[in-house]
């Protein structure tokens, strides 16, 4: 039985099986487990720590042997010694460095002789993740020609000789700035008396998508004003938990960054600084993503319909202190162009009537809605929006415990198109009611439900309709 199947057909069907059969896979033969690895392209690792029962350290190095055709690869390791990452950063540079284009290190920082390892060994590495400890030094990031995405986590180290003259730690030239392919770039934990971002600043003139997280400045010295220079192409910010600096960086957005496409901000910011971007800015924003429970108001919502009306996609989150009037006049302002509206944990969704029906005539583009963990969204009002919005591909209502059996009655009544639903955690729906609804709607392909209410469909012997769904 074996050996029926040829090599190249059975690689092909393990490419289809999910992570979970490789038990399975490994046990049948030597020759199944060989080929199975063969056709892994993607791997993720944990490591033990050194000081466990694994003694002498686990060796990575054969492990990833085995697997020759890798081109993804996720470590992590909860050993908290730079030692020990060097050592598995060492492992990875020897086996497989010539195969990997995107790289997860996700272990302690590693030191900077290990850095320029790296840099010397992953020459065609596309995609970096990996945790710095300060001082910053960056030189080694100018030795990987292909990297066009860099994520940096930056860990606090104490330091006693350090010159906070050397704001740009390593240069590549002194003097002089290189220019860096990076496309993508994500900064975690900077904090204010972090050096070395300047040159970083200065040599991502081909930026395009900026992630600041949990950071409380953009660099200390002349990195600031050398801030300016990744801005002109920035297409995508993701600003996540950064109180301190967001109005700055929001400022510096709308002064210097004409390309701007997609803005988020969470957790972060004021009302002041937000309403100022918002006036200030002369882009063609197409993309708004907020999670600002104290600092979104109706004023904010005003501004954006009267200076954002290209947007193509709004998500608001947790927006307590806004009311009916506001996203009335949003909505209105956006008209049929809004393909995407999110009001996730939104107050006014539940204690405003009428209006998500007003939103639903103003907005009969949508192609996708979220109104995700509004508990007590009442469902007249859900299923009034329904009647206009005939186009949605997308749907999601996630802990919406107020919707019972007859919002999928109008669903399948009116979203003939409908793609993808999730009704995780909406008591109010029963496994019948779905049964009738996954019966009656052909074109999904995607449906988030409890276990327990899906069991109950398989009982009924609906196998046939839900072999074409993916479930999560």
């Amino acid at each position: 039985m074996d050996t029926i199947l040829c090599d190249e057909l059975l690689q092909e069907i393990f490419l289809r099986l999910p992570s979970s059969s490789f038990p399975a896979v490994s046990l049948v033969s030597r020759r199944w487990l060989r080929l199975y690895r063969n056709s892994r392209t993607s791997l993720s690792l944990r490591v033990p720590p050194r000081d466990s029962t694994v003694n002498p350290p686990p060796c990575v190095s054969s492990l990833l042997s085995l697997y020759p055709y890798l081109s993804s690869l996720s470590i992590s390791s909860s050993d908290s010694t730079a030692a020990f990452s060097d050592y598995l950063l060492c492992s990875v540079s020897s086996s497989c460095s010539t195969t990997i284009r995107c790289l997860r290190f996700l272990a302690a920082p590693v030191s900077p002789s290990a850095l320029f390892s790296l840099s010397a060994s992953f020459t065609q590495l596309n995609s970096l993740t990996i945790s710095l400890s300060t001082p910053l030094f960056l030189r080694w990031v100018g030795f990987l020609p292909s990297l066009k995405e860099l994520s940096i986590i930056i860990c606090s180290r104490d330091v006693e000789e350090f010159d906070s003259k050397e704001e740009d730690g390593l240069r590549i030239n002194e003097g002089s700035d290189s220019e860096l392919p990076l496309e993508s770039l994500c900064l975690s934990g900077l904090g204010s008396d972090v050096f070395g971002i300047g040159w970083l600043w200065r040599s991502c003139q081909k930026l395009r998508k900026l992630r600041l997280c949990n950071c409380e400045s953009i660099g200390d010295g002349g990195s600031f004003s050398s801030f300016d220079m990744c801005l002109q192409g920035l297409q995508e910010v993701e600003l996540r938990t950064c109180r301190s600096i967001v109005d700055g960086v929001l400022l510096k957005l709308a002064q210097k960054c004409p390309s701007l496409d997609s803005l988020l901000v969470y957790d972060g910011g004021s009302e002041e600084g937000l309403l100022r971007f918002i006036e200030e800015c002369r882009c063609n924003l197409g993309k708004l993503d907020l999670r600002l429970p104290l600092d979104l108001h109706n004023n904010h919502l005003f501004a954006i319909a009267q200076n954002f009306r290209g947007l193509s996609s709004i998500r608001l989150q947790s927006c307590c202190l806004v009311i009916g009037d506001g996203l009335k006049t949003l909505g209105m302002a956006m008209g049929n162009g809004l393909e995407e509206l999110a009001l996730i944990n939104c107050d006014a969704v539940e204690r405003v009537p009428g209006m998500l029906t007003t939103l639903g005539q103003s907005l009969k583009g949508l192609r996708k809605l979220d109104l995700s963990f509004n508990e007590m969204l009442l469902e007249k009002e859900f299923i009034s929006m329904l009647i206009s919005c005939n186009y949605l591909i997308d749907l999601k209502l996630r802990r919406c415990r107020g919707l019972t059996g007859a919002a999928l009655v109008s669903i399948v009544k009116n979203c003939k198109y409908l793609e993808s639903l999730d009704i995780v955690d909406c008591s109010g729906i029963k496994a019948d009611a779905i049964e009738t609804f996954v019966s009656n709607s052909p074109r999904l392909r995607r449906l988030q439900v409890e276990e327990s209410k899906l069991s109950v469909l398989l009982e009924h012997g609906h196998q046939n309709n839900l072999s074409r769904l993916l479930f999560d």
